[in-house]
């Protein structure tokens, strides 16, 4: 492996451009809602084209459609076998999941939300912006092809939205697999299952009813071509606006008639969807702190309407090139194994199968990711994060436009105003933020009731880690353009040696850490060090030898930018771990694992003995303990209510040892308290 490293670090990107991508023009979709009547958009003509001209299926026939499936009736008899209950008694059951579940899509209702949307989109922002060329590819495909839409989720909004842009452009509004959060706020539920939500349980593992129930519903509308199907590859909404790790469950289901050859083939559309300002921006940097999340009701929703009076900058939809599955598949899946059973008994998907949907999975999150609009908002807070509490505001502007250039040479996406000066965009990206920060006689302050002067008390800390969980939320925009290279700069630093093996044996351990906080292709390390190392030479950030990385002494401050960039991940890490070798002498469940770290970090905070705020997050606690337990450092113990956790002390040490370059010692931590 070192051998291939040596030969091939550096030159597998030799003539791949990552920089200044030509991407398509966007048409911004409420200017036209600015100039003219919104009843009248929502009383519009709508006759989307669908799927080769079939006419619509009514949702009370698709219910019957499913109930009568030869898999729903082999499993409500395999079940009445097993349990000794009657057929009648369980198809009932069946019956009420369907109930629960289905939508009841209406054009009433699309009309009404086209209405309202249009009202509330103009109140919240100022531009919505959609690739052209997407939907241009979006109307052909929808026409030949079931379609399947995978959007990146980062608020509430994102279901609203897109079946706002299909009514625009007269396209059929998808059915969206939604949570069950919804269904217990009166009218609010109704009213979207009238616009395409269908309910889905959060976990229904063992329940074989519900299960074979939801999968026929999902795929009776992708054989029947009754509308595009939308979820959420991710499966929740990220908190950090990090991208989280895929879930497969649903992307199986939805490959599942191409592979049983009940469709030619079926379209996987990713969707980034990308926001100036998040509208639970607030909520989410407290729910990562550990207070609850507020229950969905009308009541709340109701309470919502003061953001109206707020202003929530743009928002930039691209939809990808649509992925054939057929494609895909092509030389990977032997279809024939399926001829082996009737389509209608369910099998175990075979091992090259389950890796086929996970590789899947993960290069969908990639294309979202690689197509995630950044805005001048996400850069300042990646600086004035390294720069606490706050900095001079001509030199945030320099860095700002410094920074811009990076991420336009590593491939970013960015949508920059072309008649602004830097000075200009950065003041109009703090009135954005005013709520988070400020400009005050030329300096720039992120806002949060900490002064430097100030005693640091618990109160204090929660409340300045509010305003720090919220400035990550818009520096982890940013994060995946730079992430390869700043491990490759990172690992430089933690080798302390200059060789190629060295330093990719060191990138190999910061991937596998990380790989719950980014988005890595699995069995993709090589190539991942192969960008790293490209991006880092475009930039004359290090030289590459036949045998050496050497960071150059003219860009040592671009390494020196990276390096800290990423420092709350690696010092957060090495905390927990910390916490772990000394705290956790016993099994411990996942609850008093967080409660635990919580309070470790703010005395630590409190004390002064670090400055990484962001390991009060409950997103990197449960990152770092699901990365322990896949790593063996963890032992996870299944229990009858549930599962208990123990540490190896010594996989820990190791791990914390590893990592032990990046921060202070343990004894230095500790002495401190």
């Amino acid at each position: 492996m070192a051998a291939a490293v040596v030969g091939a670090a550096g030159a597998g990107y030799s003539q791949k451009e990552l920089s200044c991508k030509k991407k398509d023009e966007f048409e911004d979709i409420l200017e036209e809602r600015w100039q003219s009547s919104d009843i009248q958009f929502a009383m519009k003509c709508y006759t989307p084209a669908i799927y080769k001209g079939l006419s619509p299926c009514k949702p009370g026939t698709l219910k019957t459609i499913v109930l009568k499936s030869e898999q729903v009736q082999y499993v409500i008899k395999q079940l009445s076998k097993e349990t000794g209950e009657s057929s009648d008694i369980i198809q009932e059951e069946a019956m009420e999941i369907l109930e629960e579940m289905g939508h009841s899509l209406r054009l009433g209702a699309i009309r009404f939300f086209a209405f309202t949307l249009s009202k509330v989109f103009k109140k919240l922002f100022q531009r919505v912006c959609v690739n052209e060329e997407g939907i241009q590819r979006l109307t052909q495909v929808i026409q030949e092809h079931p379609v399947v839409f995978l959007p990146s989720h980062r608020s509430y909004t994102d279901f609203l939205l897109l079946s706002y842009i299909m009514f625009t452009y007269d396209l059929p509004v998808p059915v969206i697999a939604s949570g069950t959060d919804f269904l217990g706020m009166k009218m609010v539920n109704g009213l979207l299952r009238m616009s395409g939500a269908f309910f889905m349980r959060r976990t229904f593992h063992g329940n074989k009813l519900y299960w074979a129930v939801f999968a026929e519903y999902v795929k009776t509308i992708l054989r029947k071509g009754y509308a595009p199907v939308e979820f959420f590859v991710e499966g929740t909404r990220s908190r950090t606006s990090k991208t989280l790790t895929p879930k497969f469950g649903l992307l199986s289901i939805v490959m599942d008639p191409f592979f049983k050859r009940e469709v030619f083939d079926t379209y996987l559309v990713p969707i980034s969807i990308s926001y100036d300002r998040i509208l639970e921006e607030s909520l989410y940097a407290y729910e990562l702190l550990g207070v609850p999340k507020p229950k969905e009701s009308t009541s709340g929703l109701l309470k919502a309407r003061r953001v109206l009076s707020e202003n929530f900058g743009s928002i930039h939809v691209y939809f990808g090139q649509p992925v054939s599955v057929r494609t895909l598949a092509s030389g990977r899946i032997n279809r024939s194994q399926y001829n082996l059973m009737p389509r209608h008994i369910s099998q175990r998907p075979s091992k090259d199968l389950q890796e086929f949907v996970k590789d899947i999975a993960y290069r969908m999150e990639l294309i979202q990711i690689e197509n995630m609009v950044l805005n001048p908002g996400a850069l300042v807070a990646a600086i004035l994060l390294q720069n606490l509490p706050g900095m001079d505001y001509d030199v945030l502007v320099e860095k700002t436009l410094w920074l811009r250039g990076l991420t336009l040479s590593f491939g970013g996406f960015l949508d920059w105003p072309g008649n602004l000066s830097a000075s200009k965009v950065v003041r109009s990206t703090l009135t954005l933020h005013s709520n988070l920060m400020n400009l005050v006689d030329g300096h720039v302050v992120l806002l949060g009731g900490w002064k430097e002067e100030s005693r640091l008390t618990e109160e204090l800390v929660f409340q300045w880690a509010v305003s720090v969980l919220m400035c990550a939320s818009y520096r982890n925009q940013v994060v995946n353009v730079f992430v390869r290279p700043a491990l490759v700069a990172i690992s430089s630093e933690m080798a302390q040696s200059s060789k190629k093996e060295d330093i990719y044996r060191v990138f190999i351990f910061l991937r596998e850490i990380f790989s719950n906080e980014f988005i890595f292709l699995p069995g993709s390390a090589l190539k991942d060090f192969e960008e790293g190392c490209f991006l880092l030479t475009k930039c004359e950030a290090v030289q590459i030898t036949a045998h050496e990385i050497i960071v150059t002494e003219r860009e040592n401050s671009m390494v020196s930018f990276l390096s800290t960039m990423f420092k709350p991940f690696t010092e957060g890490y090495q905390i927990i771990c910390r916490y772990l070798s000394n705290d956790m002498t016993q099994a411990f469940t996942e609850k008093q694992f967080s409660s635990g770290v919580q309070n470790f970090v703010s005395q630590l905070l409190v004390t002064g003995a670090t400055q990484c705020y962001e390991a009060l997050s409950r997103d990197m606690q449960n990152n770092a303990l699901s990365t322990f337990v896949r790593l063996g450092v963890v032992k996870k113990i299944q229990l009858a209510n549930g599962f208990t956790f123990c540490a190896d002390k010594e996989a820990v040490n190791k791990t914390a040892d590893k990592l032990g370059s990046r921060i202070p010692s343990e004894q230095r931590l500790i002495s401190r308290l």
